[in-house]
């Protein structure tokens, strides 16, 4: 079961990684995810994980951001969502790893043959569950020549937020990852409140923020669907195995575009809130209102990710390079 939860979890991530961190201009740019019992965060210069230990105790842990999207090609539009994603799925990795030996003590350590399974595995259900499957079923929907018609480009588009939609509400149900989601809402409670410009010293301004974010990465992975019965046109008809094929080469610049549109929205709040309202409804399936212990855990990682006071009147804090 704890094997399931980690190939869940980082299935998860691989599905929502991107959006997450796209920048907000008027304040520091803040993204973050859940893991495990506890909460990533990202500032402009460290990345910080806090996760609640089996004893009650919290683990912290510092390292320094270097953006990969900061030089070369990787700093220009579309391109910056590719490299985005891809750092965020390797810290994602690397935290995901981390929660899971912190929280469930030894029963939680995972070797590195269990972590390129879990990789692989989860790999495997993104390409199966939200490429695959779509176009099986489209092709049991309409025909096998729906590729060549909009209706049955939309038709697929649609079948593919579904497949997302159910899979999120069927592991929303197990209480492992019930556990994610409330982590989830913690996460937004506290960068909703710091965006907000509101005191983080007293739990009162966290818990009255909203646990929904316009930059979450399910509101991503939505907008990518959108976006992908407009790209996924350019690959035409044919048969099967080119529309699955043709769908995984083109897939980068669906996550590219959607992260442009996403960076965008964020940049004008009030205009891409109602732009992504829909992106938000999906929200009460992926967060949970969060006790008050685990919005606690989400305003350390925070803190630590701004570079504030490290370690007071908590355990000490292990610094890393790279």
């Amino acid at each position: 079961m704890r094997n399931l939860s980690i190939v869940l979890h980082f299935l998860q991530d691989c599905l929502t990684a991107c959006g997450a961190s796209a920048e907000k201009r008027d304040r520091l740019p803040i993204g973050g995810q859940a893991v495990i019992e506890g909460v990533l965060m990202r500032g402009r210069e460290r990345w910080a994980v806090a996760v609640r230990q089996e004893d009650g105790a919290l683990f912290q842990k510092v390292w320094p951001n270097i953006p990969w999207a900061a030089s070369g090609i990787w700093k220009f539009p579309v391109f910056r969502g590719l490299a985005t994603m891809a750092e965020m799925l390797t810290v994602g990795y690397k935290a995901l790893a981390l929660s899971a030996e912190v929280a469930l003590g030894e029963d939680g350590k995972v070797s590195a043959w269990e972590m390129a399974l879990t990789v692989g595995i989860a790999l495997s259900l993104v390409v199966a569950l939200f490429i695959a499957l779509p176009v099986w079923l489209t092709d049991r929907l309409y025909g096998e020549n729906w590729g060549s018609s909009w209706e049955g480009r939309i038709l697929e588009g649609l079948v593919r937020a579904a497949v997302f939609v159910a899979y999120i509400a069927v592991i929303g149900l197990w209480k492992d990852m019930k556990r994610v989601f409330e982590y989830h809402g913690a996460e937004h409670k506290v960068i909703n409140a710091y965006e907000a410009g509101l005191p983080l010293d007293t739990m009162s301004s966290v818990k009255s923020s909203s646990r929904f974010h316009l930059r979450c990465g399910t509101s991503f992975l939505l907008v990518l669907v959108a976006v992908s019965i407009v790209v996924f046109a350019l690959a035409g008809n044919g048969p099967i195995a080119w529309r699955i094929g043709s769908r995984l080469l083109l897939f980068p610049l669906v996550i590219g575009l959607a992260y442009e549109i996403i960076r965008g929205a964020s940049s004008f709040p009030k205009a891409g809130k109602w732009i992504l309202l829909p992106t938000l409804w999906i929200q009460y399936l992926t967060t949970r209102e969060p006790e008050e212990g685990q919005m606690a855990v989400a305003r350390k990682a925070l803190e630590l990710a701004l570079g504030g006071e490290e370690g007071k009147g908590a355990a000490p804090i292990e610094v890393v390079e790279g």
